[in-house]
């Protein structure tokens, strides 16, 4: 998406891979170096996402790790495909450097699955909503609370782009619907944005009814974001950071907890009946 361009996190998806290949055949970075006739250093700082990855380097040192053909044109496409622009850089000011990478990686994925077992994640909240979560949390300043509301609501504007919305699946904890953020108006009008959002083709809300008990999820929430271009990433927050999640073992781990939360939540319809009801309680 040309709106959602964000340089560094083309880089740090390159860099990942250039990483994992070159550890898969056991080549060192002073071996890397020499392919392209560079230092060890100019190396490193290409995995780490530091420096911008140049196709033909690239393609040069895929080639040295033996990759296949396809890896090799998908990676350097990828590289060439970064742009200049950050689409979030009016809110640099408000957004931690842990969050920076998740920002922009969402902005690139084509999917992003969220298991969600205490508040709606961001890209469900309604404003009001989001500015309930968002006042008097210690990770936030109070002088920015409305401007990462606003960041919020402009991330949401994936879901409705007309070529190339992203494609959202939530497994949601029960208990969240019934967490009173804001007052009753706002979780009203909340409940009535999730219902509206369940109709649209490009996102799946599911609910794990609290009676389910015990369940492969119950390690805390997490998210999985799928590109067209790269390898798929896993990505858990702390309490004043976060991890990403790049061995494809360990994201595949969560890829199928998510088949699982789905074999075992309530389906799509019978989520926007029990949104309903809720609903009909609040009214």
């Amino acid at each position: 998406m040309a709106d959602r361009e964000d340089p560094s996190a083309v880089r740090w998806l390159v860099g990942v891979e250039l990483t994992r290949f070159r550890e898969r055949v056991g080549k060192k970075i002073t071996e890397a170096a020499k392919v392209i006739n560079c230092s060890a250093g100019k190396v490193g700082h290409m995995e780490s996402g530091r420096n911008q990855q140049q196709p033909a380097e690239v393609r040069d040192l895929l080639r040295f790790y033996r990759a296949d053909q396809a890896d090799i044109d998908r990676l350097s496409s990828l590289a060439g495909s970064a742009g200049q622009q950050t689409w979030w850089a009016p809110w640099t000011d408000v957004v931690p450097d842990w969050l920076r990478t998740f920002v922009g990686l969402e902005g690139l994925a084509s999917r992003s699955s969220i298991y969600a077992p205490l508040v709606l994640p961001a890209l469900l909240q309604t404003e009001a909503y989001a500015l309930g979560v968002t006042a008097g949390n210690l990770r936030v300043r109070p002088d920015h609370d409305e401007r990462t509301v606003s960041l919020r609501m402009e991330r949401q504007r994936r879901l409705f782009d007309e070529e190339h919305p992203l494609r959202l699946a939530v497994m949601l904890e029960e208990v969240v619907l019934d967490r009173p953020i804001g007052g009753a108006g706002i979780m009203r009008a909340q409940l009535e944005r999730l219902v509206e959002l369940g109709q649209r083709d490009n996102v799946e809300l599911r609910i794990l009814p609290t009676a389910l008990g015990a369940h492969d999820a119950l390690v805390g929430p997490f998210t999985v974001l799928d590109f067209a271009e790269a390898q798929s990433i896993g990505y858990a927050e702390m309490v004043n950071g976060a991890v990403y999640v790049q061995d494809q073992a360990q994201v595949a781990g969560y890829t199928r907890i998510v088949h699982r939360l789905r074999e075992v939540a309530l389906s799509p319809e019978q989520t926007a009946d029990l949104i309903r009801t809720r609903l009909t309680a609040l009214t």
